[in-house]
């Protein structure tokens, strides 16, 4: 079985957290990961999709909330082209199964989730869900993940993993 999973990020921790989750789901299927601007619109072959990205203004970014994050990463940002709103936009899932993440601010804790959006999406575009939308919390806007988000991110895939072997 094959696993994709497919991430937007702008400081680096939703990469970071996609590349755990891809960590877990490698010890039970084999798991290709991409950066959503190399993603294509094909999910041939796919049997778990998993996507993710960050929480910008309540859910998924916009061209507005990424050109705001670039203003702020003077090293500039991982994910330079279209999010995952647009990505998903253009997508025809057909029945594979999904599950989403998310990373977002710790502190304050704000309502709205990218996860819980990509989500809601990807199921009227007929993807099957196959968990709920996760969250993964960072200490501040640009980072660094909050202390043992890696590590439940990895458990997070190793179940995603087990649940579908």
């Amino acid at each position: 079985m094959r696993a994709r999973v497919v991430y937007e990020s702008m400081f680096g921790n939703t990469q970071e957290i996609a590349e755990a989750i891809t960590e877990g789901l490698s010890a039970h299927l084999t798991v290709e990961i991409v950066e959503v601007g190399s993603a294509g619109d094909s999910l041939d072959g796919v049997d778990l999709l998993v996507v993710g990205g960050p929480t910008h203004a309540f859910s998924m970014s916009r061209p507005s909330t990424r050109k705001s994050a670039a203003d702020d990463a003077p090293g500039g940002i991982v994910s330079k082209g279209p999010g995952i709103r647009e990505w998903i936009a253009g997508l025809h899932p057909d029945g594979t199964p999904v599950a989403t993440f998310d990373t977002r601010a710790e502190h304050p804790h704000l309502p709205g989730s990218a996860a819980h959006a990509a989500l809601r999406r990807l199921r009227h575009r007929g993807a099957r869900p196959v968990a709920g939308a996760k969250s993964f919390s960072v200490t501040g806007i640009s980072g660094p993940l909050a202390d043992g988000e890696a590590d439940r991110a990895r458990e997070w895939g190793d179940q995603l993993g087990l649940a579908l072997t």
